[in-house]
């Protein structure tokens, strides 16, 4: 009777193995015994990664910067002046061309020619009002504002 005991015994064992084994291979099994990483290591990873990224950007600007890729050539026959934003998508350029000036308008998907004016200096930029800074401190010192 202990044979008979001995190898029922036996077979349950090889069942029980075959069974945890099959179970070992089961998805959920496999993720419950990985172990976790840590908030902190993966938060570095991150960061790390996030630096290099921009170190690359930063890298790419400066030498674009630097080589003046995108630039006009010296040479060019077109030089733009002046350029007068008029709404958020809309402005109004001075492109120099030959010894005339063009004033040409830029909008989304258009681009139209305003008027033609022969060469000539630019008038001087008018003086910029005060900033609010430097008025908040004249009325601190109990000066009157300046118009």
């Amino acid at each position: 009777m202990t044979d008979a005991v001995h190898s029922a015994g036996r077979a349950s064992a090889r069942r029980l193995a075959r069974a945890l084994t099959a179970a070992a291979c089961l998805p959920g099994f496999a993720r419950a015994a990985a172990i976790e990483p840590s908030f902190a290591g993966g938060l570095a990873q991150t960061l790390v990664g996030l630096a290099i990224v921009l170190a690359l950007i930063f890298g790419a600007a400066w030498v674009l910067r630097r080589f003046n890729v995108g630039a006009s050539p010296a040479g060019s026959a077109l030089r733009l002046v002046a350029s007068q934003p008029l709404g958020q998508r809309e402005r109004v350029v001075l492109v120099e061309v030959g010894d005339q000036w063009l004033v040409i308008g830029v909008a989304p998907g258009s681009v139209s020619a305003i008027a033609t004016l022969p060469k000539g200096a630019l008038p001087a930029a008018p003086v910029a009002p005060p900033a609010f800074a430097s008025l908040l401190a004249r009325m601190r010192r109990g000066e009157p504002p300046q118009s």
